[in-house]
């Protein structure tokens, strides 16, 4: 039976194709010329290789080389014990990330564009280190989540944890994450044997988490807020009539009292934040209100 996609679905697997790439391209700049030449260990693959090639000195076993062995290992290992279609989801990283590092290596040669990206060689060089630990994390950190945003997975690492996940099940896999990362930082710390530079290793790291943060999932301005309210019909009138917003009413049952309750679910935008509170305010001070921060909000009255 021959599959066929529609035009929207072409588009959107482009898309995403596109953001995977873009992402990765990201990472691998950002980790070649600013982490790498200062041999900041901030997790992840570059980390363990920048770790190894101290503990191995073998001239033709460069950084470059060591991360491709790593990530392309660590590849096969998530394809047979994550299987097929984790492994589909980091196949592009796995080919870009590699060559990324690779080419964007050479830029931080002092004997390209005159040492133009050579932060090293740079008459500021009291800087430039500090440079490097924000810009790089910056990059890697945006990096991840333009890959994020496009459905893609950057492996590396993720895959031993995931990996131990699927063996040790009441593991959390972001526990584990933090802890795989954090031992590649404090072994980092020994090999080295710089601590200073290693604080910079977890500072830029740090950064590398903020930037995730905010561009995952702090561009969104949208909320979502539920309200439990005896008084949900005057507050539900509200919502729809002065900020024009559709609700939706859900029957629940309080856990401790087991009493049968109505919730209204209703989505709005940072800019309405304040006319939600001032509706629940004047119509029942007792209301019990979660809000949280909505990553996306498809349908009508929202941009997809």
């Amino acid at each position: 039976m021959k599959i066929k996609f529609s035009r929207s679905e072409i588009l959107n697997f482009l898309k995403n194709t596109l953001l995977v790439i873009v992402g990765t391209i990201i990472l691998s700049f950002g980790s070649a010329v600013f982490i790498i030449p200062f041999d900041l260990v901030t997790g992840g693959v570059s980390g363990i290789a920048i770790v190894l090639h101290r503990i191995i000195p073998l001239d033709f076993l460069t950084v470059d080389l060591i991360i491709t062995i790593v990530t392309w290992l660590l590849f096969f290992v998530g394809f047979f014990v994550l299987g097929k279609s984790f492994a589909l989801k980091t196949l592009i990283s796995t080919i870009i990330y590699p060559l990324g590092i690779s080419l964007f290596m050479k830029l931080s040669d002092p004997s390209f564009l005159n040492g133009f990206f050579c932060l090293q060689a740079s008459q500021y060089s009291e800087i430039s280190l500090i440079l490097a630990t924000a810009l790089g994390g910056a990059c890697v950190g945006a990096g991840c989540a333009i890959t994020f945003l496009g459905g893609g997975s950057t492996g590396g690492v993720d895959i031993i944890s995931f990996s131990i996940c699927k063996v040790f099940k009441r593991l959390k896999s972001s526990v584990v994450i933090f802890i795989v990362d954090a031992s590649i930082v404090v072994f980092g710390m020994f090999v080295i044997g710089d601590f200073v530079l290693s604080l910079l290793g977890i500072f830029s790291a740090l950064v590398a988490a903020f930037m995730v943060d905010k561009v995952f999932i702090g561009s969104s301005k949208s909320f979502i807020a539920q309200i439990i309210s005896e008084e949900y019909k005057a507050i539900n009138a509200e919502i729809i009539k002065k900020i024009d917003r559709g609700s939706t009413i859900v029957d629940v049952v309080g856990g401790y009292t087991g009493e049968n309750k109505k919730m209204i679910m209703v989505s709005f935008t940072v800019n309405q934040y304040a006319e939600i509170l001032n509706v629940i305010n004047r119509n029942d001070k007792n209301a019990f209100v979660t809000i949280h921060q909505a990553h996306e909000i498809n349908g009508e009255g929202w941009t997809r």
